[in-house]
C-alpha cells in the first residue's frame, strides 16, 4: 500500500456516506418475500483532524454506531467518499484498519482469563508487531493506564475502571493516528470516569491523536470536544463547537430575581404590561422573576426594581447547558422534518446558519 498522498491534509474525512441495508420480509396472507431497503445513515460529511476530539451525538438509533463503522473501515458505505491523510479508505481499508482502532465502552473485547500483560500481547500479535517492540509497548502502555502493578491478574478479577483503563491501552496497542471512542465511560463511576476523561484530552493534545467520541453523558462532550456533529435519524442535523450550537438556536441565558414583591402587585402589574412574554413571575414565600429576554430587559428590570425600593435577595444567571441545547436542535429538526419532508440531507453548518 502507498504512503500518504504529499500536500492532503492529516485527517479522515468523509463526504456524502451513504448505508444503506436491503432486508427481505413476509407480506400478506401467502407471505410473499418483498424487499425493504432500510436507510440507516444518509450523506455524512465530516472531518477528523490529528490532536482534535471531534464529537459525535444523538439518540439511540441515531446512525452514530454505523457510522463509526464505516469510518473504521468495517463496513464498506453503500456510496460517499472516506479518505485517511489523503488516502481512498474504501479502496485501502486494510492499510486504514492498521492505523486506527476503536475503544468501546463498558466490558467487552478484552478476554477475562488472560492477564492485562496477555490481553495486550494477543492483540499485539494481530498486528503483526515483533516481539521484542511488542514487549516494550506493553510496558509503557501499562504505565499509561496505570496497570503496571496489576499487569499479571485475570482480568475478570479486574475492577470495572480497570478494565477500561486495560481497553484504552488495547486501543493503543497498534499506535493507532485515529481512534474512535465509543461510549468510553458507560458504566464507571465518577472518579474513575475523570481519569478516563483526562486520559482521552492527553491522547489528543499531547501524542496528536486524532479522536472520534460517542457519548451518552452529554457534559462529557461539552468538556473534551473540539467540535460536535449532532445526527438524527441517519443525518447530520447540525455541526459546531458547541459555542455555536448554542448561537444557532438562540437560547437566551435567564436571569432570576429573588425579591420580597409579594405585597406590591402594583409593581408586579408594571412589570407584566412592560415585558409581556419576556418575563413570568412566580409568587411563593418569595416573589422569583424569570427575565428570558436580552440584557438591555434584565437591566430594564433592575431599575424597575431599583426605582421602587424593591430589596433583592438573590440574583442568578441561568446559561443554557449542552445537553438542553441538543434536544432543542433535535425537537425543532423533528418539527422541520413533519413541516417538509424531506429536510436538507447536509444538515446546518453553524457558520452558515449565523450568517
Amino acid at each position: 500500500m502507498k504512503g500518504t498522498t504529499i500536500g492532503q491534509p492529516m485527517m479522515i474525512r468523509a463526504k456524502h456516506l451513504v448505508k444503506d441495508y436491503v432486508l427481505q420480509e413476509k407480506k400478506g396472507l401467502f407471505w410473499q418475500r418483498r424487499k425493504k431497503t432500510i436507510h440507516a445513515v444518509s450523506d455524512i460529511t465530516l472531518e477528523i483532524p490529528k490532536g482534535k476530539i471531534i464529537g459525535v451525538l444523538g439518540i439511540n438509533g441515531a446512525g452514530k454506531t454505523t457510522t463509526i463503522r464505516m469510518l473504521a473501515s468495517l463496513i464498506t458505505p453503500t456510496s460517499g467518499t472516506l479518505t485517511m491523510d489523503g488516502v481512498d479508505g474504501v479502496k485501502n481499508h486494510l492499510w486504514v484498519k492498521e492505523h486506527i482502532n476503536v475503544i468501546s465502552g463498558g466490558e467487552r473485547n478484552l478476554y477475562w482469563r488472560l492477564t492485562a500483560r496477555e490481553n495486550l500481547r494477543y492483540f499485539g500479535n494481530l498486528y503483526g508487531i515483533s516481539k521484542k517492540a511488542l514487549n516494550e509497548r506493553i510496558a509503557h502502555l501499562l504505565r499509561i493506564v496505570g496497570l503496571e502493578n496489576a499487569q499479571d491478574i485475570p482480568v475478570e478479577r479486574f475492577s470495572k475502571g480497570m478494565k477500561q483503563r486495560l481497553q484504552i491501552a488495547r486501543g493503543l496497542i497498534n499506535d493507532p493516528e485515529y481512534i474512535f471512542l465509543d461510549e468510553p465511560t458507560l458504566g464507571l463511576d465518577i472518579m474513575i470516569a475523570k481519569e478516563i476523561r483526562e486520559l482521552i484530552a492527553k491522547l489528543a493534545k499531547e501524542r496528536e491523536k486524532g479522536l472520534l467520541l460517542t457519548t451518552h453523558y452529554i457534559a462529557e462532550a461539552e468538556e473534551l470536544c473540539d467540535y460536535i456533529y449532532v445526527l438524527d435519524k441517519g443525518k447530520i442535523i447540525a455541526r459546531g463547537t458547541k459555542e455555536e450550537l448554542k448561537e444557532l438556536f438562540t437560547y437566551r441565558p435567564q436571569l432570576s430575581i429573588s425579591t420580597d414583591l409579594k405585597e406590591k402587585q402594583s409593581i408586579l402589574e408594571e412589570l407584566k404590561e412592560s415585558f409581556c412574554d419576556r418575563i413570568t413571575i412566580e409568587i411563593g414565600q418569595n416573589t422569583v422573576i424569570h427575565v428570558t429576554g436580552d440584557s438591555q430587559d434584565w437591566s430594564k428590570v433592575l431599575n424597575v426594581l431599583f426605582e421602587r425600593q424593591v430589596k433583592i435577595y438573590n440574583l442568578s444567571i441561568h446559561e443554557p447547558n449542552l445537553e438542553e441545547v441538543l434536544m432543542e436542535i433535535i425537537s425543532q429538526s423533528r418539527e422541520e422534518q413533519h413541516e417538509k419532508n424531506p429536510v436538507s440531507n447536509e444538515g446546518r453548518d453553524c457558520k452558515t446558519a449565523a450568517e
